[in-house]
């Protein structure tokens, strides 16, 4: 007979022994990969190669499958803080070249893959499509680690080109999600009865499109008004466990709403952190409007902030266990030794640049919309002035360019996500196929950080001072990480 509840043995020395190894690898490979290439997230990764199935297989398989739930909470939790964090009111400001960026961080890769994959290598027109669409994707979860590993130089996520790198790859994301949906269904298209094709590419968008509207609306004209009016005094008196009760039920709520509804994840999990952001009041005399967390929390009719909850109750947790497991769990779905074959590593590496190029174009955006809103004269102005202008414009967008089309590059998570539904779901991606795109997936999801990481330690002060940088926040002088202030940019302020 089966004892109904799970009985207690203690775990084998070996056991105790090989987890103990394998998070300290995690964190020293962090460390060591942040210290010498400027990209945290790349020691993780092979630490997942090397102790998962790809290679050793150390790690028992349900141990692997374990970490890699916990790791896509911590994904979550990594996405929710970014929407804590973010400049809603850049995000307003920069939408369209947002929007702009991130079609050109879609098309490009789709067109390029056709001229390479179909007409080159001669893959089918499907397989064809299906490998773009996980190419065609950026790495949220990544970017966020980015501009949080960045964060110790400059805040990306307080500069213009911050914004916009944000806006496209959460563009990116929902775009990625879509073609995912259709491409989780191409095996029983052809099945009675088949599934309704509009229906299948236009509930992802519709969804996505809806909470995008609803999510600023019913933040100002119902949930604000009456949490000011109604619940944020009381929140004083509790402090940290009022906070933390409500963040877990809105990020609960929004995930739960965004996966059922057919969008993403992560996009829900980033539209609760800026819902979460509008919701207190921004008076001066407001319980959550604070100079520091200690006035928050030792001030009777004052509150510590959201982020100040997430960093006291949630940020280690995330940096030192559920963000590493997460790209470890990166690792462990890389099929490591096939990827050596001459022909596999060729194709891949050709891709990969390719793919590279691909992403690395959207930073084109900025100094075309650098010298587009130049300041323009009544009389055309002399040759040698044209020529002074145009030096002016380069130097001050060069970086800013590189700066978002290298941290556009990254892949992961969702560029996996993809493929490998189409490889495992249909009969359309060969083994040959899936191999090139894991090269081009891998390899991106590496360079693109590192070339991030070596720019911002060399011109992140040059980009925070320069046009794309640093933006004084509304109500400046009101700061000490309360987010609350920073939502006026994407609604206007209601009436208390």
């Amino acid at each position: 007979m089966v004892a109904p509840f799970l009985q207690y043995h203690e775990p084998g020395i070996i056991d105790i022994l090989i987890l103990v190894s394998f998070f300290t690898f995690l964190w020293i490979s962090e460390y060591a990969s942040n210290k010498i290439i400027r990209a945290g997230i790349i020691g993780p990764i092979a630490v997942g190669i090397i102790y998962g199935q790809p290679l050793a297989n150390i790690l028992h398989h349900d141990w692997q499958e374990t970490f890699l739930y916990l790791g896509y909470i911590g994904l979550i939790l990594i996405i929710f803080e970014g929407g804590l964090s973010t400049r809603l009111d850049l995000l307003k400001a920069n939408f369209g070249l947002s929007l702009i960026a991130a079609a050109t961080g879609v098309l490009c890769p789709i067109g390029f893959s056709y001229l390479l994959l179909y007409l080159g290598f001669g893959y089918g027109a499907v397989e064809t499509f299906i490998i773009a669409a996980a190419l065609s994707a950026t790495s949220l979860g990544t970017t966020f680690a980015v501009i949080a590993g960045a964060s110790k130089s400059v805040d990306l996520s307080q500069t213009r080109v911050g914004a916009v790198l944000i806006s496209a790859a959460v563009m990116d994301d929902v775009s990625g999600l879509v073609m995912s949906s259709v491409i989780h269904q191409l095996g029983t298209l052809s099945s009675s009865p088949a599934p309704n094709l509009g229906w299948l590419i236009g509930r992802p968008i519709v969804a996505s499109a809806a909470m995008a509207l609803l999510t600023p609306v019913l933040a100002k004209w119902v949930f604000a008004p009456l949490f000011r009016g109604w619940v944020e005094h009381h929140f004083a008196k509790l402090d940290h466990l009022s906070n933390i009760t409500l963040m877990i039920l809105v990020l609960s709520a929004f995930i739960a709403i965004a996966s059922f509804a057919g969008t993403s994840v992560l996009f829900g999990a980033f539209l609760a952190g800026t819902f979460l952001t509008y919701l207190p009041s921004k008076h001066p005399s407001g319980p959550f409007v604070v100079l520091s967390r200690e006035q928050g929390e030792k001030e009777k009719d004052k509150s510590p902030t959201f982020v100040h909850t997430f960093e006291l109750y949630c940020l280690d947790t995330q940096t030192y266990v559920l963000a590493p497991l997460f790209f470890a769990s990166i690792g462990f779905a890389i099929p490591f030794l096939d990827l050596w074959s001459g022909r596999a590593v060729w194709r891949g590496l050709v891709y990969t640049l390719l793919m590279l190029v691909a992403k690395f174009l959207v930073g084109i955006v900025i100094p075309i919309s650098s010298f587009a809103t130049c300041p323009r004269r009544s009389k055309s102005p002399a040759p040698q002035e044209k020529k002074g202008l145009s030096r002016t414009v380069h130097s001050t967008s060069l970086s800013p360019a590189l700066l978002l089309g290298m941290a556009m590059v990254a892949r992961g998570e969702i560029g996996l996500l993809i493929v490998e539904i189409g490889y495992n779901n249909t009969s359309y991606v060969s083994s040959d196929g899936f191999i090139t795109a894991i090269w081009a997936i891998l390899l991106n999801t590496i360079l693109g950080p590192m070339a991030v990481g070596l720019l911002v330690k060399f011109r992140g002060e040059a980009i925070a001072k320069g046009p794309w940088g640093l933006v004084d926040a509304p109500e400046a002088g009101i700061n000490g990480g309360s987010n609350v202030a920073l939502a006026e940019g994407m609604m206007e302020e209601g009436r208390q």
